[in-house]
């Protein structure tokens, strides 16, 4: 596809606005039925150039995002491709049920778009801090759950979703603030894991903006104590890849990292597996522990949830000493 081939455009572009602001407007000629929607969105996720250049492709359902996806779906029935914009924590929440229903049962090819998930909207508080969705959206027979690293992973993950035969939700963490893990293009493929980083003493599992701050956090074992560790990116929460876990047995700890709820997320989606197998070393799950959260701003937050590179080098260290 010619939109995605040029990978370093979207560098430093926060997710929203490399999906929507630049590779979608370049994909319509790729995909002649695509129509994005949104739920008070188009602002947020930079659709001001596809509004202006495909006015006709677009339409705006106000705060409501239960009928956005019971529209899309519509749509979808008569052939359209549709792509629904919302922010995560409502996509995915308030409208669980079209998901369910309109969506998983229905089998509609509509691909969901979550913004701002995890902790990005900062001082919005708790109602609008997205900690639940990887848990809800697997839980939907048949609904890909991806969940892309940084903004060229979000336009890979977009690509693939146009491509793939059924729903699809894609979960955007980190914004602006997500470290850049890709400069160039590479194998996006649904369903397997890219390993980043080998190491032969723990694998790190991480998804969203969190894989970012492991390869950091690998980076600061290594220097400050030896301890070698590997780095996957999860970019696809389901289907789950576990050829690439299996590859991984040999390591002495396992560790998953979230924007997310350890309950549900990445940390069950790999506990799911393991525990249906042997010869797998413990895992040690790094994300919100079934709380809520003190608002601040993102780095509080994220701090809050030992989430930065320091305090993930730092429970690794801690956890692997007691091996």
């Amino acid at each position: 596809m010619a939109a995605d081939n040029n990978i370093q455009q979207y560098v430093g572009s926060s997710q929203a606005t490399a999906i929507f602001g630049m590779f979608l407007p370049d994909s319509v000629r790729d995909y002649p039925d695509l129509n994005i929607l949104s739920a008070d969105m188009s602002v947020a996720a930079g659709l001001d150039r596809f509004i202006y250049q495909y006015p006709d492709r677009f339409t705006e359902v106000g705060i409501a995002e239960q009928n956005l996806v019971g529209l899309a779906a519509g749509m979808a029935s008569e052939g359209f491709l549709p792509v629904a914009v919302a922010q995560a924590a409502f996509i995915s929440m308030r409208a669980y049920e079209m998901d369910r229903q309109f969506l998983g049962y229905m089998k509609s090819k509509v691909v969901l778009v979550g913004l701002n998930s995890g902790f990005y909207l900062q001082y919005f508080g708790n109602t609008h801090y997205c900690i639940e969705d990887i848990a809800i959206l697997r839980s939907i027979p048949g609904m890909t759950v991806l969940s892309p690293a940084d903004a060229p992973e979000a336009v890979m993950a977009m690509s693939a979703a146009l491509k793939h035969d059924g729903p699809s939700y894609i979960r955007l963490t980190g914004g602006a603030q997500a470290p850049t893990v890709y400069t160039e293009k590479c194998d996006f493929t649904i369903g397997k894991d890219i390993v980043l980083r080998h190491g032969k003493d723990v694998c790190v599992f991480s998804t969203g903006a969190c894989v970012g701050h492991s390869l950091s956090a690998a980076e600061i074992l290594k220097n400050t104590c030896g301890i070698d560790a590997a780095v996957v990116d999860v970019h696809t929460i389901k289907p789950f890849d576990t050829e690439t876990v299996d590859s991984f047995r040999n390591a002495r700890l396992f560790v998953t990292a979230e924007e997310h709820n350890i309950v549900g997320g990445l940390a069950s989606a790999l506990s799911d597996y393991t525990s249906t197998q042997s010869g797998f070393p413990p895992i040690l799950k790094l994300g919100v522990r079934d709380t809520f959260s003190k608002t601040g701003d993102y780095s509080y937050l994220m701090s809050q949830h030992r989430l930065t590179p320091e305090l993930i080098a730092e429970d690794i260290k801690s956890r692997f000493d007691c091996l």
